[in-house]
């Protein structure tokens, strides 16, 4: 069996990573962004690039180095505190948020620009029809290079390259004036709106589908699949950069198409209805539709993979149809409903999964990896917790958010950084004086 990967094969397995994170939150906010950013627009972009690019890849590195997926990476937590935080990712991820969300993206700009207006009915026909595409993709993950990285990618990047040329060459006015929050906080704003896209969350989860990947194509060697995962990850973090700051720059330049927009899908379908005229509608249509199928086909792979070695009961196809019909089932709820749901779920998942993820990556350093990650992760759940039940309007909650305010960044959305930090210094310090304690005294 051979050990390395064809440079073909190297090029496809980067393709079908970038592919897999490119879905409905790439499309959706960076144009929003940069429509709020303005002139603001490079401050704003280097906050959103940090969570949108920066920490997934971080994450793909970390699978890599562990050797597998979230299984692997949760190693370090309880039994149950793992369990716990893996089934609630992959069900953020999968069947109840992100799955979702690429059939109502897809459907809002896809099929909707074709039709006088929307409808409940050809919402439902359309997330049957599109998880049911999905779904018989999803039913064979060793084939995942072949059908998403060397067939469906390489037609989404020519037709995402023809709105990069059309952005450039026929812009459609001037960046315009950013909004009083984005002068103030530009940054932080992009670096909260990366949350939303979930590739730190689906770095997690499609970490062990790459690796699986490049595993069935024979390269059993662990260094080589982690090598080969880390160029995988390299090459999706500069497709999906430039595609951030292409559309980042149309949000930006987007003042005179639309005053107010909803979300950056209405962004979207108005510059490419503009450039492209009545081509645009189909141009616009393929792109969204492809990135949002190979999304899903790895978010449906992945919560296969793992539910169905965590509850064996029921078997990978098994796992899969499930995901799929709850998937299929939620997304009729509509996008805007979904966008709100999901805010305050990861404002309790994200700060968590980064400090799993810098453990991870700094673990050979600690003397005791279990117990940084206990001295980082107490702090930094508990104020997750607290962020996330407030921003979902609870008001139980009230007295220890405004505890929450006599700690900095908490206006930034990073309130949780410092006594994660703190934490995770104590859990060092400990851990080295545990050590020396345990060290036989030479002499």
């Amino acid at each position: 069996m051979p050990q390395t990967l064809k440079t073909t094969d190297i090029i496809a397995t980067g393709l079908m990573t970038f592919a897999l994170f490119l879905g409905a939150g790439n499309i959706i906010f960076p144009p929003f962004l940069g429509h709020m950013a303005g002139t603001e627009l490079i401050v704003a972009m280097l906050g959103f690039l940090l969570t949108g690019v920066g920490l997934p890849l971080l994450g793909v590195i970390a699978c890599a180095r562990a050797g597998g997926g979230l299984e692997k990476l949760t190693a370090i937590f309880p039994p149950k505190v793992a369990l716990t935080f893996a089934v609630v990712l992959f069900l953020a991820i999968g069947p109840l948020f992100a799955s979702p969300r690429t059939a109502v993206v897809s459907y809002e700009l896809g099929l909707l620009p074709f039709m006088s207006g929307p409808s409940t009915l050809s919402l439902a026909l359309f997330s049957v029809a599109f998880f049911a595409i999905a779904l018989y993709l999803a039913l064979f993950p060793g084939r995942l290079i072949e059908t998403v990285g060397k067939l469906i990618t390489p037609l989404l990047v020519v037709v995402l390259v023809v709105i990069a040329v059309g952005a450039f060459l026929f812009p459609q006015g001037e960046a315009g004036a950013a909004t009083e929050s984005m002068i103030s906080q530009g940054f932080f704003n992009g670096f909260r709106e990366g949350y939303q896209t979930m590739d730190t969350l689906g770095a997690l989860v499609f970490g062990v589908v790459i690796i699986n990947a490049i595993q069935n194509k024979g390269v059993t060697d662990t260094r080589q699949v982690a090598r080969y995962t880390f160029i995988a990850g390299l090459i999706a973090s500069v497709g999906l950069s430039l595609v951030y700051l292409v559309l980042g720059y149309i949000g930006s330049t987007s003042h005179q198409l639309v005053a107010a927009p909803q979300n950056g899908a209405e962004i979207i379908s108005l510059f490419v209805n503009a450039v492209f005229g009545s081509w645009g509608k189909v141009v616009l249509a393929i792109t969204v539709i492809l990135a949002c199928l190979t999304t899903a086909i790895g978010l449906l792979s992945a919560c296969g993979e793992y539910f169905s070695r965590v509850f064996p009961a029921l078997n990978y196809r098994s796992w899969v149809i499930l995901c799929a019909l709850a998937s299929a089932l939620i997304a009729n709820v509509g996008l805007n409903t979904l966008l709100k749901v999901t805010i305050p779920a990861l404002l309790i998942i994200y700060p968590v999964a980064i400090a799993l993820i810098m453990v991870t990556l700094l673990k050979s350093w600690m003397g005791n990896p279990k117990r940084v990650m206990t001295c980082v992760l107490i702090p930094v759940g508990l104020i997750s917790i607290v962020e996330g039940l407030h921003a979902a309007g609870l008001s139980f909650v009230g007295p220890a958010y405004d505890l929450l305010a006599y700690l900095p960044l908490q206006k930034e959305g990073l309130v949780w950084l410092l006594p994660g930090v703190l934490g995770g210094v104590l859990g060092m310090l400990t851990s080295v004086r545990s050590s020396d304690v345990a060290k036989p005294v030479q002499g």
